[in-house]
């Protein structure tokens, strides 16, 4: 009998209170573990003993919303070898991927990298305007460095490809990430109370944000916007992290672990918000879509990319006033023509439509294909054999 083909994937991006990173990971388990041929073990920080999941060392992260920073480099490659994977997939590009690298040329298996941050908007943000142009350069050579020792990076969005090619790295290929439409559905909207149990007027204009609260998503932004409209908007801020809104018009409330009541919610609202300059796909946003619930977004990087102006708005600046404009602008539009919009545009990116693809980009690298695209182009899953 043949042996399953054994993925792991590797991150340092999880923690109890949510995120994207993790959100994939958990949907990509469960439905590995309904195809024959194929297990999956997730390897991350912490010391939960779940069943298809290893425990990377690391070291906890102050005011991070729970999140823990693996360093050993050498014990993280140790935990990885001892899972004997056929393709291992780092999901950041700290001491996590340089530990996958390790693994990986050891085994002689693929190594596969998950492109979730914009390093180089990191840096710029986390240095400030005097440092930023320094930073982001010093950011440029490592990305590159990282990355260019892994088999495939995958890009969730076309401007985060775009990222990774300038910055020199040329085995590249358009992985988008996907959404549960049965999960994630507008029939969730009458299922959970919620706006009675939060205490919101009934004819509450209710903006959603849903993800962590950090300096790069400028919740002060959104802040702002509801501040400008005023009543009867309300934004209501779900989730964790050092940097949560703040306001009058504001209601913070902590990471909503159930997904079905976090879709009861998001399809409930009157419009899903995000500011973030920096989200290399818009995960929440999409869920929020799925939901039949327009977006107001920034203009900005894989955001951009979800908000056609049909199923929402996506703002040039990055500003209140700005905001509350565009978010006036879409509540005084077609309600349900943008519903309508918002859930074919994610119907279109169902996990199950998504995550074949993904399975292409494994075959190929197991099969000794070639996965490096001639430099500046990338793999587009369309290019790539069929599941089989």
């Amino acid at each position: 009998m043949t042996e399953p083909i054994h993925v792991v994937d590797a991150t340092m991006f999880w923690s109890a209170t949510g995120g994207g990173v993790r959100r994939y990971l958990l949907t990509k388990h469960d439905w590995l573990a309904r195809r024959p041929g194929w297990r999956h073990t997730i390897a991350v920080p912490g010391g939960d003993a779940v069943s298809g999941r290893a425990c990377l060392p690391s070291l906890p992260l102050p005011g991070s919303g729970g999140y823990r920073l693996p360093l050993r480099r050498g014990a993280i490659a140790q935990v990885l070898r001892d899972l004997r994977p056929d393709l291992i997939e780092a999901g950041d590009p700290y001491r996590v991927a340089w530990g996958v690298l390790d693994a990986a040329r050891s085994l002689h298996a693929p190594a596969v990298a998950a492109c979730h941050s914009n390093l180089e908007a990191m840096a710029r943000l986390a240095a400030g305007s005097r440092l930023g142009r320094f930073a982001a350069r010093a950011a440029r050579r490592y990305a590159r460095h990282v990355y260019r020792g892994f088999d495939l990076v995958l890009a969730p969005s076309r401007s985060m490809r775009g990222h990774l090619h300038d910055w020199g790295v040329e085995r590249v290929a358009l992985q988008p990430l996907g959404v549960d439409t049965a999960l994630f559905h507008p029939g969730r909207a009458a299922a959970t109370p919620w706006r009675s149990e939060l205490g919101l007027a009934a004819d509450a204009r209710v903006l959603v944000y849903a993800g962590r609260f950090a300096p790069e998503k400028h919740l002060d932004v959104l802040a702002d916007a509801v501040a400008r409209l005023g009543p009867p908007h309300v934004l209501l801020a779900i989730g964790a992290g050092p940097m949560p809104p703040a306001g009058e018009r504001v209601r913070v409330v902590p990471f909503v672990a159930d997904a079905t009541v976090l879709a009861a919610i998001l399809a409930g609202a009157d419009a899903f918000v995000h500011a973030g300059d920096q989200e290399t796909f818009g995960l929440s946003a999409l869920e929020a879509m799925a939901c039949g619930t327009p977006i107001v977004v920034r203009r900005a990087e894989g955001l951009a990319e979800l908000a056609d102006g049909a199923c929402g708005l996506a703002v040039e600046h990055g500003t209140g006033a700005a905001f509350a404009e565009a978010i006036a602008a879409l509540l005084a539009g077609d309600r349900p023509a943008q519903r309508r919009a918002a859930r074919a545009r994610a119907e279109a990116s169902d996990w199950e439509q998504v995550l074949p693809g993904l399975l292409d980009h494994y075959r190929r690298l197991l099969e000794g294909g070639a996965a490096s695209p001639a430099p500046g182009r990338a793999i587009e899953a369309s290019s790539l054999p069929p599941a089989r």
